[in-house]
């Protein structure tokens, strides 16, 4: 029996590429992206939070799928 959310988007192509992603409450976070789930939960290395015009580095960070509103690949894919 399948699922009835199918079986996940297929991010391979975004693995060990830096990414800025955009969450909810108006929160981002930059970071090479090292692994995800089915779920599109995505672990981030070397992660900085953007907190307004501050920076704050945070290392490696695990990101709920349901908390990203949209995320940006800041290396070249493909």
């Amino acid at each position: 029996m399948t699922s009835k959310q199918g079986y996940g988007p297929d991010l391979r192509k975004y693995l060990d590429k830096r990414l800025h992603v955009r969450l909810n409450a108006k929160r981002s976070v930059t970071g090479q992206m090292i692994g995800y789930d089915h779920f599109m939960n995505i672990v981030l290395d070397k992660a900085v939070e953007h907190i307004g015009k501050q920076e704050k580095e945070i290392g490696k960070a695990m990101i709920r799928g349901n908390s990203i509103l949209m995320w940006e690949c800041l290396d070249k894919v493909g």
